[in-house]
């Protein structure tokens, strides 16, 4: 009985926190995170340079989501950074902005963009330490 109390004493918390870890995937306000992007590539795998430009005034169909660093489905960016060490932000949707057409959790795998958003002109990888923390986001330029 003793043996049975301390293996639930020991897998209800490591139970818990990897329910948590999991819930908290796409969560990039992580301070242990420290994530490093790829540049964006066209679906042929060659590197694809991204606008630095500001986005325009033009009137927008979809709005940001409310968080800076969580990209979703919808949401439009641009990249503050290189095409080799992209800074992505999110911006008003408009022109010279891109658009997430898919985030993939769970991934570094860019050419899944190929099969699972074929009209995607480009992708960002998010490669963090804790391999559940990784996505890749399919863009479509606008």
């Amino acid at each position: 009985m003793i043996i049975g109390l301390v293996v639930v004493l020991l897998l209800c918390p490591c139970l818990g926190l990897a329910g948590w870890a999991f819930w908290q995937a796409g969560d990039d306000d992580d301070p242990i995170a420290s994530p490093t992007a790829s540049a964006p590539v066209d679906p042929t795998g060659r590197p694809t340079a991204m606008p630095t430009e500001k986005p325009s005034a033009a009137p927008t169909s979809a709005k940001p989501s409310p968080t800076r660093k969580e990209f979703a489905k919808g949401d439009c960016v641009v990249n503050d950074g290189t095409a080799s060490d992209a800074e992505l932000r999110k911006v008003p949707c408009g022109p010279n902005t891109y658009e997430v057409l898919l985030r993939i959790p769970a991934t570094t795998d860019g050419d899944r963009c190929k099969t699972r958003a074929p009209q995607s002109t480009a992708n960002y990888v998010h490669d963090n330490s804790l391999d559940f923390l990784d996505y890749v986001l399919c863009l479509k330029k606008r």
